[in-house]
C-alpha cells in the first residue's frame, strides 16, 4: 500500500509539473576599464549563490536563466584577473546589470570563481573541495580516473597489471568505500564499480566535489570515507555544441561531443556521446604482457531539465555504455579463450541507466518542498582471466522521497524514505580446479531507509547538519546510522569544521577485487561474510589572508575511519589461495592533510598539497599490520600561469609519492620506492576553439617487473594485483576543444 501510494505521488507530480510556466531573469555583465571606459565583459561567469550553479555571459556580455521563483536571490559575477561584483535580485525583479574592474585586486568574496582549477568551498558546512571546469583543463582528464592529479586527497592507483582498471583511495581507504554521485544520485555501484571511473568522461563534467567523511544521510548509509558528487554539464549552458578531440602519441584516440539546447523558456536538454579506442600493443617493460589493454568505448547520454514559473523543476534522462578490453600477452587473441598456451583476457561491459527526478515548491517561496528521485541502473559484465572466468549481471532500482521545510529562516528540517534494492547473478569459473566453483552465485538485497535531517545556520558563521537514518536490509536487519557535521566561522577569514558519522556497505567480494582474478590462486571465502560497518570522524581548520596579488588559504585536515566490522582479501596468509573472511581484531586509519593555494601574481597560481596516512588492518597470522599497497603519503605542487584574457595557458604539475607496504611473497621488498611524476600542459585559445599539448609522466617512470611469475602465466605464483606504481610510461598528447556559443 505504501509503495503504491509513492507511485501515485510521482505520477501526480509530474502532472502537476507539466502544468506550470517559468520566469527569466536576464542581465548583462559589464567591465570598467583603467581609463574609465565601460563595455560588455563576454565569456564571465555568473554564479548563483543559493542554487549553487553558474551561467555564463555570451560574446555580449549578456545572460539569463530560470529564476524558479526562488524569493531573493544572490548572485556573483566574476572574470579572471577582475573584482567580482556580488547582487542581491528582489523577488519581483527581472533584470539586473553587474560591474566589475579590470586589474584591480580581488576582494574577499563569498564564493571562489569557477576558473580557480581546485578550491576549498566557503559555503558547505562539510570540507569540500571542487575540482571546477578550469581545472578538468588543466590536464588530458580523459576519464574521471584521470581527474585527480591535482589533489592529495584522492590517490589513484591502477587494481591491478591486466585490465587498465583504475581504483582510488580516498583516507587511505579503497574507492569501494567513497560513495560516487552523479548530481546527488547514487552511482558506480556493485559490478558496474571495477571500471566506473574510466565510464565517465571528462569532458562531459562542469564540476568535481569531493566530501571527506559520511556527510548527509539522504543518499543512504555507503559514505565510508566520503562523497564524490559529478556535476555534469547543464541543459542550460548556452553552448549548443562543444567538441573534444584527443590524441596520444600512443594512438589512444577520444572523441567527446556536447550539445546544450534551450528549446523554450520551460524545456531544455543537453546530449553528450563519447568514443575512445586504444589500438596499439605497449609492452615497455618487455614482459610479454600488454601494459595497459587494447580498448574500444562508446558512450551516449542525454538529459532533459523542466522548469515551471513557480519553481517546480522534472529532470530525467539516460546513459549506456559499451566497452570491450582485450588484455593479457602480446600474443594473445580473442580465439584463444581457454588455450593454456597463451594467457589473455577479454572484458565486455554493457551498461544503461536511467533517471527522473521532480522538485515541486509547497509555497510561494519555496520553503517547503518535496523532491522524488527514481533511478534505475543495469550493468552487465561479461569476462575471462586465463582460466578462470566471471560472468556477472546487476540489476538496481533507487527510490527517495524527501520532504523539506524551512522553519523559521535559519532553521531547516527535511525528512524521508528511500529504497534500494539489488538483484545481482554472478558466476566464477575456475579451470585450475577443473569445477564451475560457483562459490558467489549472487544475491537479491533489497533495503528501506527511513532519515531525518535539522539544518541550522547563523549566517556564514554558523552551520549544523544533524541526521538519523536507519534502514532495515533483508540479509542483515536494522542498520541505524547517525551523521553530524559542523561548521563554525570564528570571523569570515577563519573557517572551522568537525564531523562524525557511520556507514554501511555490502561487500561485492569479486567486483570489489578484480584484480585478484589475475592470478593463479584459487579464491577461498567464508559464506557468511557480514555487512561493512565503520565510524568516521575528522576536523578542518582553513585560513584565507593576503598574499601575493589575492587572498591565499591553509586548510589542515585530520580524520580517522574505525571498522566496527570489515571483509578482509588476504593473499598473505595462504601463499596457495585468496582467502576472504571476516575482520577479526583492529582496522583503521588516520589521515593528515595540509592545502595551501595562492596567486602571488596576477594570473598566477599555485596549489601545494600534502597528505600522510598511517593505515592499518588486522590479518591472520600476522596481527595488525600496515596495510599492503597503501602510500604513507603523497605531495602535489601545481603551478598555472595564463596570459591576458586566457590567450595562453601553462601548466605545470609534480607529485611526490611515498612507499607503501609490499606483501612478501611479492619479492619486491619490504617496501615500495618514494617516486616522483610531473606533468605538463600548455594551451593556446583562439576564438571558439582551445588547442592544448601535453605530456604525463615526464621523466618515465614505471613499476618495473608489475606481473609476478610472468614466465609461468599458468603457475599458483603467477601474480599481477601486486601494483603500487604506474604501468605506462611517459606519453605526449594533443587535443582541441570547440564550443560554439549561442
Amino acid at each position: 500500500m505504501k509503495f503504491s501510494r509513492i507511485i501515485i505521488f510521482i505520477a501526480l507530480s509530474l502532472l502537476s509539473a507539466v502544468s506550470l510556466q517559468s520566469q527569466t531573469l536576464s542581465g548583462v555583465v559589464k567591465v570598467k576599464k583603467p581609463n574609465g571606459e565601460i563595455e560588455p565583459m563576454p565569456y564571465a561567469s555568473v554564479y548563483w549563490i543559493e542554487k549553487q550553479t553558474v551561467v555564463e555571459s555570451n560574446d555580449q556580455g549578456r545572460f539569463s536563466f530560470d529564476r524558479q521563483n526562488s524569493g531573493k536571490l544572490s548572485l556573483v559575477a566574476t572574470f579572471v584577473g577582475h573584482t567580482q561584483d556580488t547582487v542581491v535580485v528582489e523577488p519581483n525583479q527581472q533584470t539586473v546589470e553587474f560591474l566589475i574592474s579590470e586589474g584591480a585586486e580581488l576582494q574577499a568574496a563569498r564564493v571562489v570563481t569557477r576558473q580557480q582549477g581546485n578550491y576549498i568551498s566557503k559555503l558547505t558546512p562539510v570540507k569540500t573541495e571542487v575540482i571546477s571546469a578550469s581545472g578538468l583543463c588543466k590536464m588530458a582528464c580523459c576519464n574521471l580516473a584521470e581527474s585527480f592529479e591535482n589533489s592529495a586527497s584522492v590517490t589513484v592507483g591502477y587494481a591491478d597489471a591486466i585490465t587498465g582498471a583504475r581504483q582510488i583511495r580516498l583516507l587511505g581507504l579503497s574507492g569501494i568505500y567513497t560513495q560516487m554521485l552523479d548530481e546527488n544520485r547514487p552511482v558506480m555501484r556493485g559490478i558496474a564499480a571495477p571500471f566506473g571511473l574510466s565510464y565517465v568522461p571528462g569532458q562531459w563534467l562542469e564540476s568535481i566535489q569531493i566530501a571527506k567523511g559520511p556527510s548527509s544521510v539522504i543518499n543512504g548509509l555507503e559514505a565510508i570515507s566520503g562523497q564524490i558528487n559529478l556535476e555534469h554539464r547543464k541543459p542550460t549552458a548556452e553552448q549548443p555544441l562543444f567538441v573534444n578531440l584527443f590524441l596520444s602519441d600512443v594512438l589512444r584516440t577520444e572523441a567527446n561531443i556536447a550539445s546544450s539546447l534551450q528549446l523554450n523558456n520551460k524545456w531544455s536538454t543537453v546530449t553528450m556521446a563519447h568514443f575512445s579506442q586504444d589500438p596499439a600493443e605497449h609492452d615497455g617493460n618487455h614482459d610479454g604482457f600488454r601494459d595497459e589493454p587494447k580498448s574500444m568505448q562508446f558512450n551516449l547520454s542525454n538529459r532533459w531539465l523542466y522548469m515551471a514559473e513557480n519553481g517546480a523543476q522534472v529532470r530525467f534522462g539516460f546513459k549506456a555504455l559499451s566497452d570491450d578490453r582485450l588484455a593479457g600477452q602480446i600474443d594473445f587473441d580473442k580465439d584463444l579463450e581457454g588455450s593454456t598456451d597463451v594467457w589473455g583476457s577479454n572484458i565486455k561491459n554493457k551498461g544503461f541507466n536511467g533517471y527522473l527526478k521532480v522538485g515541486i515548491p509547497l509555497n510561494a517561496d519555496n520553503s517547503q518542498n518535496i523532491a522524488t528521485v527514481a533511478d534505475y541502473s543495469y550493468h552487465n559484465l561479461d569476462s575471462y582471466f586465463g582460466l578462470k572466468g566471471y560472468n556477472a549481471t546487476q540489476n538496481s532500482v533507487f527510490l527517495n522521497v524527501i520532504y523539506q521545510n524551512m522553519v523559521r529562516e535559519n532553521h531547516w528540517y527535511s525528512f524521508g524514505v528511500n529504497l534500494h534494492s539489488d538483484n545481482i547473478d554472478e558466476h566464477l569459473k575456475d579451470y585450475h580446479i577443473g569445477s564451475y566453483y560457483d562459490q558467489f552465485p549472487g544475491r537479491e538485497e533489497n533495503a528501506v531507509g527511513f532519515y531525518g535531517e535539522y539544518t541550522y545556520t547563523q549566517g556564514e558563521k554558523v552551520s549544523v547538519v544533524a541526521g538519523m537514518r536507519a534502514d532495515y536490509n533483508n540479509m542483515h536487519g536494522w542498520l541505524p546510522a547517525p551523521r553530524i557535521n559542523v561548521k563554525y566561522a570564528f570571523d569570515p577569514k577563519l573557517i572551522f569544521r568537525a564531523l562524525a558519522g557511520r556507514g554501511f556497505r555490502s561487500a561485492n567480494v569479486i567486483p570489489d577485487n578484480l584484480g585478484m582474478l589475475s592470478t593463479g590462486r584459487r579464491i577461498e571465502s567464508w559464506s557468511n561474510l557480514d555487512i561493512e560497518d565503520a565510524w568516521t570522524y575528522g576536523a578542518n581548520l582553513t585560513g584565507y589572508f593576503k598574499l601575493g596579488f589575492e587572498d591565499a588559504s591553509l586548510s589542515f585536515d585530520y580524520f580517522r575511519s574505525d571498522f566496527n566490522s570489515q571483509v578482509i582479501v588476504d593473499q598473505e596468509y595462504d601463499l596457495s589461495k585468496i582467502s576472504v573472511y571476516n575482520l577479526d581484531g583492529k582496522s583503521y586509519t588516520n589521515t593528515y592533510q595540509v592545502d595551501f593555494n595562492m596567486e602571488p601574481a596576477e594570473r598566477l597560481t599555485m596549489l601545494a598539497t600534502f597528505r600522510y596516512t598511517d593505515a592499518k588492518v588486522t590479518l591472520k597470522g600476522q596481527g595488525l599490520v600496515e596495510k599492503p599497497l597503501t602510500s604513507r603519503y603523497k605531495g602535489v605542487f601545481n603551478i598555472q600561469y595564463a596570459t591576458r584574457m586566457n590567450i595562453w595557458t601553462f601548466d605545470f604539475t609534480a607529485q611526490l609519492n611515498g612507499p607503501a607496504r609490499i606483501p612478501d611473497f611479492a619479492g619486491m621488498g619490504r617496501f615500495s620506492p618514494v617516486y616522483g611524476m610531473f606533468y605538463g600542459q600548455v594551451t593556446k585559445k583562439f576564438r571558439d576553439v582551445d588547442v592544448y599539448v601535453g605530456v604525463e609522466n615526464l621523466t618515465n617512470y614505471r613499476q618495473e617487473h608489475a606481473i609476478i611469475n610472468h614466465e609461468n602465466p599458468f603457475s599458483q605464483d603467477f601474480n599481477a594485483s601486486v601494483v603500487w606504481g604506474p604501468l605506462m610510461g611517459r606519453k605526449f598528447y594533443a587535443g582541441l576543444r570547440y564550443t560554439l556559443w549561442k
